[in-house]
Formats: structure tokens, sequence, C-alpha cells
């Protein structure tokens, strides 16, 4: 029997569940502030006259303020010079102040105005009369229109690059977020290998993922569990298994802290590992270690991802795309979005520096058999490339329970 895997239950493993959020350091006012300062930075090298934040992962990132996207515009602009200014539909500007980590400039627009209209105006306003507006690449399209239709003395262009640019690097207050959403979900993994038996279905164990994260004082972003031949699919199959001895487990989650995401993915064998099992296990893991190895500060990204798939593609795997082997990039970024800037793929030439935090997931897929996927973090720091999370340890104990 694989070790860590099994016998025990999910009310057990719930009631050793007790809270992990004590101490947590929110993100600092000065660091928003500073994170401004290197936007418009980026803005007045590019020759751009502002930056246009709709209610995205950006807005959040420079203001500090989380807002859903609805029909209404809910943003802020950040011009070159000066200070940031923030839109709000009229009846929502208390709100607004409510959540405004600093500043206190706010443009309104009553409903049967035309919101786009006073951003042109706003921007305008700010002594800018013409020129390029970088536009959230989340703005959705009904905005972007209205904003090109109402500005006609501007030109548009995609904010993708500063925004990127700033998001991509991350601080010390932010990897100290991410590394706990990380401990959290990593808590639940062993958890729920502890607690699977057979005849469980992905069903319950999903819901007991949810259950876990809350008990632990975090509301999950997401789980997935899949077992068997459903394993070889890289986002899951759309009904549910039922664990059987010998099949192999994987589970895929994450929570946020401070706005800042979780994701780690486990696969492992309920019961004893075939050889079978056993070789596309240590497959994934030689992978993803080289993968890990070649995360070197100045390297390409691709680099990570050209590794990784080396060692598949040697093994007689693939080539490239192809399955049996792996049939997507090698990681992603993460921050305040699961999946964000930089990504671990062909093509890639961002050089890694320290800050940058991504996966490196190799997933290997054999369909008509099963998959094996194991997913970690890593971030870059001064000394190079470190994991958030530890990699499993081995097929026969991948929690490293015994080591």
């Amino acid at each position: 029997m694989t070790i860590g895997v099994g016998g025990s239950s999910f009310e057990a493993e719930l009631a050793r569940l007790n809270p992990m959020t004590s101490g947590i350091e929110p993100i600092a006012v000065n660091e928003f502030k500073a994170r401004v300062e290197k936007a418009q930075s980026l803005l007045r090298e590019q020759g751009l006259q502002a930056l246009y934040l709709d209610t995205s992962a950006n807005l959040h990132y420079f203001t500090g303020i989380e807002l859903k996207l609805s029909e209404r515009l809910h943003g802020a602009i950040v011009p070159a010079e000066g200070e940031i200014v923030n839109l709000s539909p009229a009846f929502e500007e208390p709100k607004t102040r409510e959540y405004m980590k600093f500043g206190d400039d706010v443009r309104c627009w009553e409903e049967h105005e035309d919101p786009t209209a006073l951003v042109v105006e706003t921007i305008r306003s700010l002594g800018y009369d013409s020129g390029t507006i970088a536009l959230d690449p989340h703005t959705p399209f009904f905005i972007a229109d209205g904003l090109r239709k109402a500005g006609n003395r501007y030109s548009f262009a995609s904010g993708g690059p500063v925004a990127a640019t700033c998001r991509q690097v991350k601080s010390a207050a932010e990897i100290a977020l991410i590394q706990r959403a990380m401990d959290i979900t990593m808590t639940v993994h062993r958890a729920a290998a502890r607690a699977l038996r057979v005849g469980v279905t992905t069903t319950e164990l999903v819901e007991f993922l949810d259950r876990a994260h809350r008990k632990l004082g975090v509301s999950p972003t997401f789980g997935a569990a899949q077992f068997g031949e459903a394993t070889a699919y890289p986002h899951g199959v759309p009904y549910p298994q039922t664990l059987t001895d010998g099949d192999m487990v994987l589970i895929d989650m994450g929570t946020k802290v401070g706005g800042y995401h979780s994701d780690i993915t486990r696969t492992y064998v309920f019961g004893e590992p075939t050889e079978r099992q056993r070789e596309i296990w240590n497959l994934e893991k030689r992978a993803q270690l080289a993968g890990f190895g070649a995360a070197l500060l100045g390297a390409p990204c691709e680099a990570v991802d050209q590794a990784a798939r080396g060692v598949i593609e040697a093994a007689g795997f693939g080539p490239g795309y192809k399955v049996p082997g792996l049939p997507h990039r090698t990681g992603h970024g993460l921050g305040l979005e699961i999946h964000e800037e930089a990504f671990m793929v062909k093509g890639n030439r961002t050089p890694l520096a320290v800050g940058m935090c991504f996966s490196v997931e190799p997933m290997m897929c054999i369909y008509g058999e099963f998959g094996v996927r194991l997913e970690d973090i890593a971030y870059m720091a001064e000394d190079g490339a470190r994991w958030f999370t530890q990699p499993a340890h081995s097929v026969d104990d991948p929690f490293g329970s015994a080591a």
C-alpha cells in the first residue's frame, strides 16, 4: 500500500484541522504606491499617456481594490504623471471609497450616462489631449469599443506589457502570502490522501477539499479529483469516478491568501503501484526536476519547458505535444491569478528574474491508461530557484511520510 494514502476518513481528517491564518501580513499601502510609480515609469518609457484599469486582477494589483466584473464600468486610470484616478458608478461611490487604499480622486457617472466618455474626459482633464492610452487586457469589448468611439483623439494599445512587467516579479510580501497559501493547500493534500478509501467518489473527494480548506480558515478557489483512466486528461472528464484498488489518483487544488493563489497537484496510486505506474510516475518526477534544474537566473522561460520535455522525449514519448507524452506547456506564472505571466512554454524568451513565480508541471498523459501530473510552484530567489513546496518524495511514499 502506498505510504500516506488511505487508512483514515474524511471526518477524522477534518477533526484534525485547525485554522492556519494567524499572522498574515497584507500588502502595505506603500507597496501599492510603488507599483503605481513603476507602471508610470514604464508608461513614460513607452510613450504612453495613461493606463486604464478595468475590474480585473490588474486593478487589484495596482490599487488593492478587488471587484467583480459586471455590466457597469468600474476601474481606475493611472496617468503617466500625477495621481491615480478611480472611476465608479455614482451610486457605488461610497463603497468605492471604502475599498480605496490611497488617493481621494473618484470620478463618477450616472446610470443614463456613457461611462467611456467619462474615461476619455478624465484623461483629457489630466493634461493629455492626445496620444496613446494603454488598456487593461481584461477590458471587456463593450468598454474597449466605447472608448474607441468616444476617444477618437487617442489611439489605444494593450496595457498587457506594462501590467505583466510589474506583476510577474513578486515582492517579499507577495512571496510570503503565496507561501502561506501553499502551506494550507499542502496540508489539505496530505489529509485528502489519508482519507481515501475504496468506493469513495470524486464528487465526495472534491467536497472534502472544500470543507478542509474552510476548516483551515480560507475559501478554496478550485479543487479537482480524477481516478483511474480519467487521470490521463489534463482538465478532467465530465463525469464522476469511484475509487478502486490500484487506481491512479490525481488531485489538483488551490486557495487564496491575501488575494494570492496556491496551486498544487499530486498524483499517486491507491494501493500497490504496478511496474507501469511506477515507470511513468518516476519519469514524470525526473521531468519535473529537470524543468526546475533549468530555472536559472537569466535563462529564458522556455528553457524550463525544453528541459522537462527533453526528458519525456528521451524516454520515447511525444515528440512535442503529441500523446502519449506532454500535450501542453510545462508551467505558468502564478500570483493574483492562478495562470498569469510568465509562461514556461516554447518561444518565451523572457529571462527568469528574482521574484518570478511559476509552476513546473510536465504532465504525462497516456489516454486509455492513466496520467501523472506533479505540480509544484517555484520562485526565483537571489541564489536561484526555490520550491514553495517540496516535490513529491517517491511513488511509494509521495508525501515523504516515512522519510
